[in-house]
């Protein structure tokens, strides 16, 4: 018979493996109903060692929600290959497996939890968000966006987060018809703009100068024309 000898884990390490432990209990429950209590004992320590690494849980949810951030964030990261339209529905893709994976927690986020309000929490929920700006300009190739521009790409990102809130709301629309609706939501607003604007005009004509066929982008069009007639 032999017995097993529990490694002694190094601080950076332990302190690692207790932010895992949050996101997992985080993923299942909204934050504000997961204990320190429970973060131990899954953690398989005491309740005064999670002290000893984290001062509070506050400090902890805020380690764990900047792992979060730092995973959502990489889902906006998008090849510059293939179409606008393509690219855009397979970063919605990556989105939505993230809110999938992690619903209560990331609905405490967006609406209130145990962190909302703390200037480091605001502080990387506004860098996901800029990211995601980031990366939609250089899809788009624009380093100086003119100000209808940035309103229609920070207007989107809001409305990616909303949607997403909504649809954990019962999940009443299938999650896929949602990511469709995204990419087409986010042309549409382009479109739009560029009804009033010439330098919008030119930037939706580059947009769409490389759609497929089958692309969302073409598909909305097509759907949007049959409509008028």
């Amino acid at each position: 018979m032999t017995t097993g000898v529990r490694r002694r884990m190094g601080v950076e390490e332990r302190r690692q493996q207790l932010i895992g432990v949050a996101l997992e209990l985080f993923a299942r429950r909204s934050p504000d109903e997961v204990s320190i209590d429970e973060i131990a004992s899954a953690a398989g320590i005491s309740r005064p060692l999670v002290y000893h690494y984290f001062p509070g849980k506050l400090s902890l949810y805020e380690a764990a929600l900047k792992r979060a951030a730092q995973d959502l964030a990489s889902r906006f990261e998008e090849p510059h290959e293939g179409s606008l339209g393509g690219r855009l529905l397979r970063v919605m893709r990556r989105f939505f497996d993230f809110v999938d994976e992690h619903g209560p927690g990331f609905s405490a986020l967006m609406r209130g939890g145990p962190a909302v309000g703390s200037s480091a929490t605001n502080a990387l929920i506004d860098s996901v968000r800029q990211v995601a700006y980031e990366q939609i300009l250089s899809h788009l190739r624009v380093d100086d966006p003119p100000a209808r521009l940035e309103l229609v790409v920070r207007s989107w990102i809001s409305l990616v987060e909303s949607t997403a809130l909504l649809w954990l709301d019962g999940r009443r629309i299938p999650r896929a018809e949602l990511e469709l609706k995204l990419v087409h939501d986010f042309a549409a607003l382009a479109a739009v703009s560029a009804a009033f604007d010439e330098e919008m005009t030119a930037l939706l004509r580059h947009m769409l100068k490389d759609e497929p066929n089958d692309g969302p982008f073409t598909d909305l069009a097509a759907r949007l024309i049959s409509l008028a007639s």
